[in-house]
């Protein structure tokens, strides 16, 4: 199953130049990194990227984080997948601009 990561510019940047990262400022908030499940995709874009352009669409193989994996109560209970581990490059099985059009992100197929 894959899961998906919404990154800006600037932190797709720095998981690229150091191969890891511990996520962004929520994901540091929080003690793990957010990804979303094909289905919160949209929801998790308008609610917390609402009008940012210039973002970056990140999956990864949930079976890759193995243990370091779970499956939390958010939004309304509903089960979200969080990294308790860094984010690895490595990790990454694809990627894509997440582009703003007409204010709304528009997804990539995946």
């Amino acid at each position: 199953m894959l899961i998906y990561k919404i990154l800006r510019a600037p932190e797709w940047a720095e998981l690229r130049e150091r191969g890891e990262t511990a996520g962004a400022p929520v994901d540091l908030a929080d003690g793990f990194i957010h990804f979303s499940t094909s289905g919160q995709m949209a929801e998790t874009a308008a609610r917390h990227f609402a009008g940012e352009d210039g973002l970056i669409l990140a999956w990864a193989e949930a079976a890759t984080f193995g243990p370091a994996l779970k499956w939390e109560a958010s939004r309304g209970g509903a089960l979200f997948p969080h990294l308790h581990a860094p984010l690895r490059l490595a990790d990454i099985a694809g990627h894509a601009p997440l582009p703003l059009v007409d204010g709304v992100h528009r997804f990539p197929e995946v």
